[in-house]
């Protein structure tokens, strides 16, 4: 962070001591000095907070700082990276794009971005800040799972199966992937296309994503999932995570069928009564959300 405050300042310095008489530079070398000392001091004690995992402690030391600095990049970098932990989604975006304002060639900051906005239900401004950054770095093409999700709730169901089509050369042996590939290409032709065209998954143990792949092949009913997830002993986090994820794609394997009222019901316990620290419960969120909005 601080290669950014020094880089700042020394050309502040320049400019200031080639435009104002001598007498004037040395006060005004003294002021910048003093103030380069408060920002520096303000970000080690960012960093510190960032690295503690303090993010409450971050906003209000990122707005002094940005005060001192508003133009210094690692200001709204070490601000959205606070909020987007802190999921605070509209807050993250601000500051993701006054990154990209100061530093348009930083990729990572649309990838963030584009996080944000489909968390928030903006799903093609997602897909645009996703390809945004993919334009820069191609090479993660077949890593970005989180486009594909943006693809399927932006309407784009073609593309959005063929994201996860390209998601499984590099993550084979994933149900989520095989299960999201299932809901578009429902979407994108039917339930009978999508189960021929399921993606078989033989390696992924977590509960109770063996029996969702059951579910989407068309073997087996939603509450053979949920039974699953109770009866497989688990305990505290792991059991709530194996609820969250049996209701997630219960529900979503009830909208593939049309039924919008058990969607609405199991991604209702999803979301509220499982939440969870991972990705996909944001995702259970926003698509709560558009089920409400509908309703």
């Amino acid at each position: 962070m601080r290669v950014f405050v020094v880089a700042a300042f020394v050309a502040g310095a320049c400019l200031t001591a080639s435009l104002t008489p001598l007498t004037s530079a040395s006060a005004q070398e003294k002021k910048d000095e003093k103030k380069e000392k408060e920002l520096i001091k303000l970000l080690d004690e960012i960093e510190t907070a960032i690295k503690a995992k303090k993010f409450e402690d971050v906003i209000p030391l990122a707005k002094k700082a940005a005060e001192l600095d508003p133009k210094n990049p690692a200001v709204p970098f070490a601000a959205a990276t606070a909020h987007t932990a802190l999921r605070q989604n509209a807050e993250a975006v601000k500051e993701w794009t006054k990154l990209i304002s100061l530093e348009p060639k930083a990729a990572r900051a649309y990838d963030s971005r584009g996080d944000a906005q489909l968390k928030l239900g903006n799903f093609k401004e997602a897909v645009a800040d996703f390809d945004e950054y993919l334009k820069t770095d191609p090479k993660f093409a077949p890593e970005h799972w989180r486009r594909g999700i943006a693809l399927y709730y932006a309407g784009r169901f073609k593309d959005g199966a063929a994201q996860f089509d390209l998601h499984r050369k590099v993550n084979p042996e994933d149900v989520e992937n095989s299960a999201w590939h299932y809901l578009c290409n429902a979407r994108a032709n039917t339930p009978k296309k999508a189960r021929e065209d399921l993606i078989p998954v033989t390696k992924d143990g977590r509960v109770p994503m063996n029996k969702v792949l059951e579910l989407f092949a068309g073997k087996i009913k939603p509450q053979d999932v949920l039974d699953a997830a109770e009866n497989a002993k688990l305990k505290d986090e792991p059991l709530k995570e194996a609820r969250f994820y049996a209701n997630l794609y219960v529900a979503l394997y009830y909208e593939s069928e049309g039924d919008a009222k058990k969607c609405l019901e199991h991604m209702t316990t999803a979301a509220e009564k499982y939440k969870i620290g991972h990705y996909m419960w944001d995702v259970a969120d926003v698509h709560l959300k558009l089920l409400k909005a509908k309703k």
